[in-house]
């Protein structure tokens, strides 16, 4: 263990092999070795021992909205990453909305980046978004380094970043096909969603009858068809509905390169216990039913569903109305995503490699980190320290997010992370934060 300045220690190390008593040796802020839990620490490297909490990858959440600049009293990246930290979150992928200027153009990636650079306590990618009218931006935001493009098939909710029809999807697609970029899609159909009755007000029967699964299942049908046809990469945004698996399920084995992420709330909230006028638990498309659920979870087991990210998407407190109509859909996440995976994961049999393969490994290879994601050499020693059977009660009061508006609250959790590590450093430690150690990462080539 001669190349390290850093040895982190836990009786409980997830690797890619298994967890495993282990010793990981660190070097100017990358893994150089996993060792023996016993190997002898070297002269002068510090040794950080952990005991029997768990020590994981830190995860990389790839689909946060920050909402940095334009609409920051929303979100920010300072709020942002520091919830993120919290939660064992090192690296994240922001969203080209809900910000202004949304990150549609190089000079508005430029503007983004230069928001972000002092005030991200953990890295952060970038996202471009694909409209209409800007497929002629599409592959200099590519070259720029942004991780692929955000779509709509259905409105966004903001003027500023419009939908994608068919014919526009079909531009889109086949110019990013054209230098193997990845398009992500908000795949529910209007037309759907038009013919779906709605009424409004605090039912939350009532919304969620106004964004029916169909919506979803037809989105993905046409966007299957679209990626088959350009053998173009695509991947499906915080699938909500269960009905999509076959189909998705089919389009993998028939070599369409698509790959599904689904979100902590459709993974531990249920349709049927949402009280009315609780528009803390409202997002598009919905939290469904527990059948829907059940299927979700069966899906993450198989690989059909690939990941689990938190599409955090905060407001202020005064967007979450008691009208489901028009209160803002979005729920923040960031901190608590972990907790809440890991707590429903423990309930159906499943361990924590499976959520770090959910919420760490899948997601720094769909972006492309080859550096994120899993605890080996030549990683980057990004960390978090997690006392799994420990619990806590969601008090909104202690979340780091700027609105602390949650549908977890009072909720009890299990799995308290107790310290969150950033290429060999300590960046949070029982609530204390140091200042921002962030890099802002661009895809590479």
């Amino acid at each position: 263990m001669s190349d390290a300045e850093l040895v982190l220690r836990s009786t409980r190390v997830i690797t890619p092999e298994g967890t495993r008593r282990a010793s990981v040796a660190v070097l100017a802020g990358r893994i150089t070795a996993v060792l023996p839990y016993d190997a002898e620490v070297p002269r002068g490297a510090r040794l950080a021992d952990f005991g029997d909490d768990v020590l994981l990858p830190g995860l990389v959440d790839t689909h946060v909205h920050v909402n940095d600049p334009g609409r920051t009293e929303w979100e920010g990246f300072w709020t942002a990453t520091r919830a993120a930290a919290a939660g064992g979150i090192t690296t994240l992928v922001d969203m080209p909305l809900n910000s202004l200027p949304p990150t549609t153009t190089v000079d508005h990636l430029r503007v983004k980046r230069q928001v972000a650079a002092d005030k991200a306590h953990i890295d952060v990618g970038f996202w471009g978004g694909a409209l209409p009218d800007n497929v002629k931006d599409l592959r200099p935001l590519h070259d720029a380094g942004v991780f692929g493009f955000k779509a709509f098939l259905s409105p966004s909710g903001v003027d500023e970043f419009p939908h994608l029809d068919q014919d526009g999807l079909a531009r889109s697609l086949a110019e990013i096909a054209g230098f193997d970029g990845l398009l992500i899609v908000h795949a529910e159909d209007p037309h759907h969603l038009d013919a779906a009755p709605q009424h409004g007000g605090p039912k939350y029967a009532d919304f969620l009858a106004s964004r029916p699964r169909d919506a979803e299942d037809t989105a993905i049908a046409n966007l299957v068809a679209q990626a088959k046809r350009l053998h173009a990469r695509v991947h499906v945004l915080h699938l909500s509905s269960s009905d999509a698996l076959p189909l998705i399920a089919a389009a993998k084995a028939d070599g369409v390169r698509i790959t599904v992420e689904t979100c902590p709330h459709y993974l531990t909230l249920t349709a049927e216990e949402v009280p009315d006028g609780a528009s803390e638990f409202k997002c598009c498309p919905p939290i469904r039913e527990a059948v829907n659920q059940d299927l979700l979870w069966q899906a993450l087991a198989d690989g059909t569903i690939d990941c689990v990210v938190t599409d955090h998407s905060p407001s202020t407190a005064d967007l979450k109305t008691d009208d489901f109509a028009t209160a803002w859909g979005g729920i923040s996440g960031l901190q608590l995503s972990l907790a809440a995976v890991w707590t429903e994961a423990r309930r159906r049999g499943h361990g924590l490699e499976d959520v770090v393969r959910w919420m760490s490994t899948r997601t720094a290879a769909l972006v492309g980190l080859a550096d994120k994601g899993a605890i080996a050499p030549g990683r980057d020693a990004d960390f978090a320290v997690l006392a799994p059977d420990e619990t806590f009660t969601v008090d909104p009061a202690a979340l780091q997010h700027r609105n602390r508006v949650t549908a977890y609250a009072g909720r009890t959790l299990y799995g308290v992370v107790k310290s969150t590590w950033l290429r060999g450093e300590r960046i949070v430690a029982d609530g204390e934060f140091t200042e921002p150690k962030g890099r802002l990462l661009t895809r590479t080539p």
